[in-house]
């Protein structure tokens, strides 16, 4: 098979839990041990920090890849889930994966993972293990899939571990309860490994990972703000990110004090300062235009995320504000609706996955949600919503694409150098 057929072959042989939801989903490490052991363990062959959490996962994994990176050290970092290219999910030092790499390991692979019945994502997984091991990287930064405990880049036992947040997300599977979820996520919490903790943590969580890190022997720290920390300055424009930051200074500075991982205070102010540059980080308050209007897109799809943006939309300045929403089917999205400004006007959309909060179910929510209708409107694509409020948003208008990652993805995939044309 060339690239094309392979690619074309896991989707459709491996269904994809972004797109798909539940029926793709298999929980447990049986099946990852036993493909990376036949493998010849590669998780074994590099220091990894290990990065978990409902939220500000991908923020943090792209700011510490930076910094390492400015250290001149060779990082490896595992993503999910894209946006635009499949390979974006593994990187080394911000070069995606070859495509000569994937065919090889699929068509070396492929009997073993048929017959085991591995998913897409153990089946990724291991390819970022294999791809690390080869590229023989300095640190692998690997992002938890969902949850933790059963997640199956829990195979490693890293130098450090990291939970950014705890919020309510994938409750299907997760739990209905933050001390629920905070138990999965402390799943990657290991047996004399430290652990940092983000700052926007309830006490009750908090004393939660206490306790599960004083049965492990694993010292842990919890980010907090200080002073110094508005010295490393950041691309980003938006405030959500600061929560970010604190969580990747404390981590650096565990990995510098505690496991000689030297890294200059220089390289931390480069680093952040040139994440986007380094690593080409994108979806988040990422903004595709900055007037004749303003247009922004933010992959933020649960109630915590959605909060965070909307009040950093409290300090744009904009005459009217245009959204472009669309979900995916297991969100409470009345939940998430709540938060933007209620004089919006509104284009709702769905997605182009299975997993799809439909148009259908949606215009029948809204309806029962929204007293006035007049700024609501409802269409069967990403594409059409986003011409529609491109078209009636004027130069002092603000346009904001969010609800789920698969509307900004589909956003991105049509947005060639930064102009909005679509094909």
């Amino acid at each position: 098979m060339n690239y094309t057929e392979t690619v074309q072959w896991i989707f459709k042989r491996l269904p994809i839990y972004q797109e798909t939801g539940l029926r793709s989903y298999k929980p447990g490490l049986k099946r990852i041990q036993n493909f990376c052991s036949y493998l010849g363990d590669p998780q074994n062959f590099f220091k990894s920090i290990h990065v978990g959490g409902t939220n500000g996962k991908g923020s943090t994994v792209h700011m510490l890849s930076s910094i390492l990176q400015e250290e001149k050290y060779k990082i490896g970092l595992f993503t999910s889930p894209h946006l635009i290219d499949f390979r974006e999910r593994i990187t080394f030092n911000d070069v995606l994966i070859e495509k000569d790499f994937i065919v090889y390991f699929i068509n070396k692979n492929k009997k073993f993972i048929e017959k085991e019945n591995i998913s897409f994502f153990e089946m990724n997984t291991a390819l970022a293990f294999q791809y690390f091991k080869e590229k023989k990287v300095n640190i692998a930064i690997i992002e938890v899939g969902m949850g933790g405990r059963l997640d199956s880049t829990n195979l490693i036992t890293p130098e450090i571990s990291v939970i950014t947040n705890i919020s309510m997300d994938h409750t299907e599977t997760l739990g209905n309860h933050k001390l629920e979820i905070a138990s999965e996520k402390a799943g990657i919490i290991k047996k004399n490994v430290s652990v940092v903790i983000g700052r926007k943590i309830s006490k009750d969580v908090r004393f939660f990972f206490m306790k599960e890190s004083f049965k492990k022997n694993a010292p842990i720290y919890f980010s907090i703000k200080t002073k110094k920390d508005s010295q490393y300055k950041m691309p980003f424009k938006a405030d959500y990110q600061n929560l970010n930051r604190s969580v990747v200074l404390k981590t650096i500075n565990i990995l510098h004090y505690r496991k000689n991982i030297v890294v200059s205070n220089q390289s931390i102010k480069k680093g952040l300062k040139n994440v986007i540059k380094n690593t080409s980080f994108k979806g988040r308050w990422h903004i595709l235009q900055e007037k004749n209007p303003k247009i922004i897109c933010d992959i933020a799809h649960n109630e915590e995320g959605v909060y965070m943006i909307s009040e950093q939309l409290k300090k744009e300045s904009y005459e009217k504000l245009h959204l472009v929403l669309g979900f995916v089917k297991e969100k409470k999205v009345d939940q998430l609706l709540k938060y933007f400004p209620i004089e919006s006007f509104y284009y709702f959309c769905q997605p182009n996955i299975d997993r799809k909060y439909s148009i259908h179910n949606l215009t029948i929510l809204v309806n029962k949600l929204f007293n006035n209708r007049d700024k609501i409107n409802f269409f069967p694509s990403v594409k059409k919503a986003f011409l529609s409020a491109k078209n009636k948003a004027h130069q002092n208008d603000l346009i904001l694409i969010s609800g789920s990652t698969f509307v900004v993805s589909e956003i991105l995939l049509h947005y060639k150098n930064f102009f909005l044309t679509f094909d």
